[in-house]
């Protein structure tokens, strides 16, 4: 124990095993020995350790973290508190009674806030990557299905029609924001916990601009008492998790209706599939079901982090070991999913005719009827209306735009002529889309060439 000097006997087992947060903490181990040695460095160069000291110092956290890299040790966590006692015992069997100068000047409160924000930075990057992968995979893709038509839904009703390539584009947007918020939690995190002590700082002349820039920090924080019970950038963390799985979620559930039969746009390669233990002819989406259902516990992960935090008083509180299991929890099955989701979209194949017939005369084009008639100068109200009856009528006689002739619309509208019924030909209708944004090949194509650009493709 750490603490064990005006205690008269040590935990009991029972509370050591309800208090260890050692099984979940011990992932923290290479930050922990990251800060130590730069701790160590700081406290030789104010003459709180010497030369040789250091040495003895550094050589030993290193010794640890090859035989943690090389599976030679593994701390026992009926023994531990956490991974920073656990170090430490191990650094005293190394090299004596030299490592207990190791703690100088130090509390484990930002001890454990600067192995978390190390961590988190790490975590951010590791994500990062990911969403970058995800993203290069959906611009292949696109770049295949610019002309792909597929139905647009609003509601989940049929409403205009798009490309494959643009609606796969929504997502490549979508994970832009993802990297963006963990970009801002890394920017963040530019301050340097170390040398905040308990929560009131230290007596002793730490230079805590040294750790900061030994650390990657551009300087230290500005409150110890802050300092120390400061989650809210593992809030950000699990918020951005959350979102992203949510997005994947989304992502997820739209893979699983495209490869039903009655959909019949994705198929997915068999390696991301499974079947069912009764019927034989089943090919599941299990992949993209767990991924959706993984969702709720990153949700989860924030809730109850952020309720673990509403009620603590300043400064450090035991709750927060409670900070853990969560931002591991959610990091992990967060990247997972974007691999794997990256890997079953690479491998899966699209129907390119599924829609053409489907689209081709059902009323997903009344909006271009209803543009045609605002360039002729009805107020677009009076044309949604106009277009309404349009449609109407022809439901009611069981036809849908295919069917549809000049004479018929003049029954409408006067206003209706030959060129009218171009604008109901589902071949063309992307092309007439004139907005950028819009799924437009040639814009679509532009924005290919950007994302492609951005994500160093070409």
């Amino acid at each position: 124990m750490l603490w064990g000097g005006r205690f008269d006997g040590g935990l009991n087992s029972d509370a050591l095993k309800f208090s260890s947060s050692l099984n979940i903490d011990i992932n923290l181990i290479l930050e922990d020995i990251e800060g130590s040695i730069a701790h160590a460095e700081m406290l030789s160069k104010i003459g709180l350790v010497t030369p040789e000291e250091l040495t003895t110092l550094v050589d030993g956290l290193i010794k640890i973290k090859s035989e943690w890299e090389l599976d030679k040790w593994k701390p026992a966590e009926n023994e531990f508190e956490d991974i920073h006692s656990a170090v430490e015992s191990r650094l005293f069997e190394l090299i004596g009674d030299t490592a207990g100068k190791l703690h100088t000047g130090r509390s484990r409160n930002d001890q454990v806030a600067l192995d978390l924000i190390l961590w988190t930075k790490k975590a951010c990057n590791h994500l990062i990557a990911s969403l970058k992968e995800i993203q290069k995979s959906f611009m292949a893709i696109a770049s295949s299905h610019t002309e792909t038509l597929i139905p647009g839904y609003t509601h989940l009703q049929r409403a205009q029609p798009i490309s494959l390539a643009f609606h796969l584009l929504a997502y490549v947007e979508m994970f832009e924001r993802d990297i963006n918020r963990l970009n801002f939690i890394f920017e963040s995190l530019s301050e340097s916990p170390l040398g905040s002590g308990a929560l009131a700082g230290s007596t002793l002349p730490l230079d805590r601009d040294f750790t900061s820039e030994k650390l990657g920090f551009a300087f230290p924080t500005g409150n110890a008492l802050d300092t120390v019970s400061n989650r809210d950038f593992i809030l950000d963390f699990l918020n951005g998790c959350s979102i992203g799985m949510m997005h994947l979620s989304r992502l997820s559930e739209e893979i699983i209706i495209w490869s039903t039969s009655e959909f019949n746009l994705i198929k997915l390669s068999d390696n991301f599939s499974t079947g069912s233990s009764l019927m034989p002819q089943k090919k599941n989406p299990d992949i993209a079901e767990l991924i959706r259902g993984k969702s709720g516990k990153s949700f989860g992960n924030y809730i109850a982090f952020i309720s673990t935090m509403k009620g603590l008083p300043l400064s450090y509180n035991r709750d927060l070991q409670e900070d853990k299991e969560p931002l591991f929890d959610s990091f992990y099955t967060y990247k997972a999913s974007l691999d794997i989701m990256t890997q079953m979209m690479q491998s899966a194949k699209f129907n390119q005719t599924k829609f053409i017939e489907d689209l081709n005369g059902d009323f997903s084009l009344a909006t271009d009827l209803a543009d045609w008639l605002v360039l002729k100068g009805i107020p677009f109200r009076n044309a949604h209306e106009i277009v309404g009856r349009v449609v109407k009528g022809l439901e009611e006689k069981n036809l849908n735009f295919s069917g549809v002739t000049l004479d018929y619309l003049k029954t409408i509208d006067q206003i209706f002529d030959e060129t009218s019924i171009k604008c109901l030909d589902i071949t063309t209708s992307l092309e007439r889309k004139k907005t950028f944004g819009s799924p437009n090949p040639a814009i679509v194509k532009e924005r290919i060439e950007y994302w492609n650009r951005k994500l160093g493709q070409k």
